[in-house]
C-alpha cells in the first residue's frame, strides 16, 4: 500500500484543485486552484523518482554502485517544475490584476466585454 500512496495523494491533490477550478467564481481563486493542480505534479514526479533506501546522489564519500541512490534527473525536473509553476502563477496574477483595474471585477461572469 505504501508504494501506491504518493500516487493517490497526487491524484487527490489534483482533483481537489480541479474541483476548485471548475467551481470558482473568482479569478484569483482560480489561479490558486491552478497552482494546487500544479503542486500535484511535484508529488507525482517525486514519487516516480523515489527509491526505497536510496540516498542523495552525491558520490564524494561512497563508491558508485555500493548503495542505491534516488534519481537526480527527476529531482531536477521537479525543481524546474516548481520554477515554471511559480512563474506561471505570477503571470496569471498579474493578468488578473490588470483585468481588475480595467474592468473593476474579478468575477468571470461579469466580464461580458471579453467574450467574442
Amino acid at each position: 500500500m505504501t508504494h501506491v500512496l504518493p500516487y493517490l495523494v497526487a491524484a487527490y491533490v489534483f482533483l481537489a484543485g480541479a474541483y476548485g477550478l471548475a467551481t470558482s467564481r473568482n479569478l484569483i481563486h482560480a489561479v490558486g486552484c491552478l497552482a494546487v493542480c500544479q503542486s500535484a505534479t511535484y508529488v507525482l514526479l517525486l514519487a516516480v523518482g523515489y527509491r526505497a533506501g536510496g540516498t542523495a546522489p552525491v558520490f564524494s564519500d561512497i563508491k558508485p554502485g555500493s548503495r542505491p541512490v534516488v534519481d537526480p534527473v527527476v529531482q531536477a525536473l521537479t525543481l524546474t517544475d516548481i520554477v515554471v509553476g511559480a512563474t506561471v502563477t505570477a503571470l496569471l496574477l498579474a493578468l488578473v490584476l490588470q483585468i481588475a483595474k480595467r474592468h473593476g471585477t474579478v468575477d468571470p461572469d461579469e466580464l461580458r466585454e471579453l467574450r467574442g
